[in-house]
């Protein structure tokens, strides 16, 4: 009898997990370098029109980046530590854009001695510190819209009111920069495709007045927050469909002439992540079985708390499953995971998995809480 796909797959994933224990010491988080591929050639077949900058925050890790820079993708840098890694393995600066609205001076100074001129800003002080510091440095205008249905809302502290995009974008020019054109994000994890479709609307109207008053804006950067499934049968999340949709949107509204970018970051690095725990204790309290991992909150996990994600709890042993909780190694009763997984009964040394955590968890991973040493990345 043939098997389902996703049963496949997990089977694959298993035995994969199996091989690796073999050789290393949990916990570990798997990259797989297949996946990081596929979601490249997904967003590519998906929005060919749409020039894609990894955004290295979701994971900075260098054998993802050096992996992208192989499939040609550009990339979105927040720092200028970021930059100088990206640098580092041999892209161009031309590749990269410094997409933080807010920048020190110091920093700007930087990027201008490493050459890379492609930046964004939201307000006029910054302005006046780019053109200082950067003359003829090349800018977007960061916009404020709509983020309703987003997992992490980013419009509450970064972005200029449509408003006022226009008057920046002279002013830009007025001060001797290169305004290009807009940017805008949606949020992460952003499953409502409106929230593009009305920041697509709002742009096409800031370049038609940009146009009136001799700006000619080419450049629209659509930022990140493309979905991924993190559960096996979680619904609400087809990227395909949204991206037809906003292609059509572009099409609409934009000329021909005119450039789209975009900062995806979840999409590319987290379906490619495996996260691999084992269970270091176990109890019996509250009247549900509870299970200590050797990875948490302070760790791999962090994203539970700076990303406001959920993850799909698996394991290698099958039989009856019971109420149970999942907590950290760490002495903060913080550190819990979940008081309400249905799981098999596990015993010292079992492996508890997550799938889809490849973005937003290590990167925001404590070095050390406790003595807890964030998971090992094993690129395969």
């Amino acid at each position: 009898m043939k098997q389902s796909k996703s049963k496949v797959e997990r089977n694959n994933v298993e035995n994969l997990i199996r091989r690796m224990l073999k050789k290393h010491q949990t916990p570990f988080m798997l990259i797989r370098r297949d996946i990081l591929e596929r979601q490249f050639k997904r967003f590519m077949k998906a929005l060919p029109n749409v020039t894609p900058y990894y955004a290295i925050k979701a994971n900075s890790h260098s054998d993802i980046i050096k992996k992208f820079a192989r499939l040609g993708t550009c990339f979105d840098v927040a720092s200028i530590p970021e930059m100088k890694q990206v640098l580092d393995l041999g892209v161009s600066p031309t590749r990269i854009i410094y997409a933080n609205t807010i920048k020190s001076e110091s920093s700007i100074v930087a990027s201008r001695r490493k050459r890379v001129r492609f930046m964004t800003f939201d307000n006029e002080p910054e302005l006046y510190k780019i053109a200082k510091h950067f003359p003829r440095a090349q800018v977007l205008v960061r916009i404020k819209v709509e983020n309703i249905g987003s997992l992490v809302e980013l419009s509450l502290k970064f972005g200029a009111d449509h408003d006022q995009a226009v008057y920046l974008l002279k002013k830009a020019k007025s001060l001797g920069l290169i305004p290009l054109g807009v940017s805008f994000h949606v949020g992460s994890q952003a499953k409502n495709v409106e929230n593009y479709l009305q920041a697509l609307e709002i742009t096409s109207n800031i370049f038609d007045e940009a146009k009136e008053q001799d700006l000619n804006l080419k450049i629209v950067d659509i930022g990140g927050g493309f979905p991924i499934q993190h559960f096996d049968n979680e619904i609400g999340v087809n990227f395909e469909r949204m991206a037809q949709t906003i292609r059509q949107q572009m099409k609409k509204l934009f000329d021909r002439k005119v450039e789209f970018i975009a900062e995806p970051g979840r999409f590319f690095a987290g379906p490619a992540g495996i996260l691999v725990t084992q269970v270091v204790g176990r109890t019996f309290r509250n009247n549900k079985n509870y299970y200590y991992l050797n990875d948490g909150v302070y760790g791999d996990f962090s994203g539970m708390i700076f990303d406001h994600c959920r993850y799909e709890f698996k394991t290698l042993r099958r039989g009856q499953k019971f109420l149970s909780a999942l907590a950290g190694p760490t002495c903060d009763s913080f550190d819990t995971l979940s008081t309400n997984e249905e799981l098999p009964e596990l015993y010292v040394g079992d492996v508890v998995y997550v799938k889809s955590i490849g973005a937003y968890s290590c990167a925001s991973a404590t070095n050390s809480f406790n003595g807890f040493a964030p998971a090992k990345i094993i690129m395969v």
